[in-house]
């Protein structure tokens, strides 16, 4: 910088003395000029100063004040070279209004102003009195706070750079305007210089003043390119939790407002990191279940999760091992183990490509951190290997206060919730980890935030696995333990019906529609429940999932449908018709259609004269006219027809 500043300053330096020289040789207004000579004078002096100490001198500032002094500066010497004329013709071309060197004296007055306050606030004369608001930013003072703030934290100390980081955050947050100036007025550099290796405090305002600077794509485009990512990195590596939690937060925020800087993080090991924390102390908390990674095979641990009736439908070609015992039928239980085993030995070698390269980095084995069993409350004599977390320093965090690692848990799954949202190389990653189990114990263990945040996250990640078959069919096949735990919690959130989860829930529900079984019958009920809902939205999206049930792209839909009919789903679905508010009515229609198509035959439909309700909708403008629906209703009335008029037949 002290090169640049050098070359910036060059110019108006020797503009000062010729001003000073051709003042001296005025002919006409002497005393003007040799007031103009004396604040030309003291004006160079402070250029002077400010070239001594261009080390520390802040750029953005020195820039438009420079160039604004230089400009004062070419008048000065157009207007004194003018009084230099010689002769009595000289003179009496040359007229100049006697306001021009008020005009004139007045902006010098104000460059030297300007280059007072950019010493005072660039390094030099620290110890004058406070010099307030410089001519320069009259027009907007938030300006000249927020150079002063951008100026300490180049040249303050660590205390005095954590406290401009701490105003920095309340600016950012008050103004979104504000916050785009602290990043053209080049704030975000010394920002994460701090958030490096400043104090605690430090560390923590600037990783939060950085999340909020990042409200739109442009400017998270800018904190990205300036570094964020590996700084970020390091810190959930192996920073403080407090200050982590903070980082974890606003890398949510960062991928929350430009979804695109998802794979600059991915790349610099954030999702691993993320995951990491997710996982400390979550799977250690049913430590008494953990084994030791002995397990002979993926398929035998897979098959010691199932019951003794998905067995059979396997066939004897796939029985377990027969010297493995048979481990009690617990969800949690079970699942931590079998899924703990398999990430841990097998995962890493099963896979193909870069995905079991992935996954193997995130289950190396190590011994469990000293003292967690004290924390989880769990008594054991022996000490199997357990998972660790790979590549993150752990030592002394199994003492850090509850409320911190909760914050943590949160912030980490609130981060992996933003950056996994439409992402499927991100997606993958995270699966083929220790995540879902994770996001199941947490969905049944955790605060109130971690658990809302898992539920978000989840949500993200099947919705991206409803559009892509390979990842359905790797992470959420009916047999895999760890998505079957995940399947178990957001049944149970369901069924309970009263909870933040419960949107997310269902949304997750709906998005795996597709990897259900014939024989997963517990599914629909809690769905169809949620038709009698006073609450529009939670409604609306109950019948948004059930219709991922029975559309036909569903390969099992006419077993779903019957399903919803014998759940009793068809007269909430009638009275969601005839009386829901316009943003629940067509989704019902749409999903009593798709019953009527799938199972025409059904005795309950025509009971429930579900006939009568499709010529009613038929007739009603703002349903029969929505494009969507424009070719099935008319299919669905075409197919209750023909087989009711026969007679009604029912179905077994």
């Amino acid at each position: 910088m002290a090169g640049v500043v050098k070359q910036l300053l060059a110019r108006p330096i020797q503009v000062a003395d010729m001003v000073t020289k051709a003042a001296d040789e005025a002919q006409s207004f002497k005393q003007e000029c040799q007031e103009i000579k004396a604040k030309t004078d003291k004006l160079a002096a402070l250029l002077r100063q400010v070239a001594r100490a261009s080390n520390e001198v802040y750029e953005r500032p020195t820039r438009r004040i420079v160039d604004d002094t230089e400009q004062v500066l070419d008048k000065a010497l157009t207007l004194v070279l003018k009084c230099g004329a010689t002769g009595f013709l000289g003179r009496l071309f040359t007229i100049i209004p006697a306001a021009a060197f008020r005009k004139l004296s007045m902006q010098l007055e104000n460059s030297i102003g300007d280059v007072s306050w950019l010493l005072a606030v660039s390094g030099d004369n620290k110890d004058d009195e406070y010099l307030g608001l410089p001519p320069i930013a009259a027009n907007e003072p938030i300006l000249c706070l927020i150079w002063e703030q951008i100026a300490i934290l180049y040249t303050g100390t660590l205390d005095e750079r954590s406290d401009a980081s701490a105003s920095l955050v309340s600016l950012a947050r008050d103004n979104d305007r504000y916050g785009k100036l602290i990043i053209e007025e080049g704030g975000v550099p010394p920002l994460l210089r701090l958030a490096k290796e400043g104090n605690s405090e430090g560390q923590e305002n600037a990783a939060r003043a950085i999340g909020l600077l990042g409200r739109d794509p442009e400017s998270v485009e800018q904190i990205v390119n300036a570094g964020a990512c590996a700084v970020f990195a390091k810190i959930l590596k192996e920073g403080q939790m407090k200050i982590q939690s903070v980082v974890a937060w606003a890398v949510s925020e960062l991928a929350a407002h430009h979804p695109k800087c998802q794979d600059h993080f991915s790349q610099n090991n954030i999702i691993r990191f993320l995951v990491s924390h997710l996982a400390f102390e979550t799977v250690e908390e049913h430590s008494k279940y953990s084994i030791a990674t002995k397990a002979s095979s993926i398929h035998s641990v897979v098959m010691a999760s199932k019951t003794p009736q998905e067995k059979d439908q396997e066939g004897e070609s796939h029985m377990a091992h027969p010297t493995e015992k048979r481990a009690p039928h617990s969800q949690v239980q079970n699942v931590v183990t079998n899924t703990m085993a398999v990430k841990g030995k097998h995962v890493g070698s099963s896979g193909s490509g870069s995905g079991s390269a992935t996954a193997a980095q995130h289950n190396n084995q190590a011994n469990h951190p000293k003292g967690a069993h004290h924390v989880v409350g769990t008594k054991s004599h022996h000490h199997p290997q357990r998972v660790s977390i790979s590549g993150t320093s752990i030592k002394g965090r199994e003492f850090e206060d509850p409320g911190t690692k909760a914050q943590m848990k949160a912030m980490a799954a609130r981060a992996l919730w933003q950056l996994c949202k439409g992402n499927l190389s991100i997606c993958r990653s995270v699966t083929e980890s220790r995540a879902l189990l994770c996001f199941a114990i947490l969905l049944e263990k955790s605060t109130d935030d971690i658990r809302y945040y898992s539920s978000l996250a989840l949500m993200e990640i099947t919705a991206v696995a409803e559009q892509n078959p390979d990842l359905r069919r790797a992470s959420f096949k009916p047999t895999a333990p760890a998505a079957k735990a995940v399947v178990d919690q957001i049944l149970k959130i369901i069924d309970q019906g009263d909870s933040d989860l419960l949107i997310p829930c269902i949304k997750t529900i709906g998005n795996l529609a597709r990897t259900f079984r014939a024989t997963e019958t517990r599914v629909i009920g809690p769905l169809v429940k949620l038709l009698d809902e006073m609450e529009a939205e939670v409604a609306m999206e109950a019948v948004i999932a059930l219709n991922k049930f029975a559309t036909p792209q569903n390969y099992l839909h006419v077993n779903h449908s019957k399903a919803i009919v014998d759940a009793s789903g068809v007269k909430h679905l009638i009275q969601l018709v005839y009386f829901g508010e316009q943003m629940v009515q067509f989704p019902s229609l749409t999903l009593l259609c798709y019953i009527a198509y799938n199972i025409p035959d059904s005795e309950i439909l025509a009971q429930e004269e579900v006939l009568i309700v499709l010529e009613w909708a038929s007739k009603q403008a703002h349903l029969a006219g929505n494009p969507d629906i424009d070719g099935l209703l008319p299919e669905a009335k075409s197919r209750l027809e023909l087989y009711q008029s026969r007679g009604s037949r029912g179905y077994h």
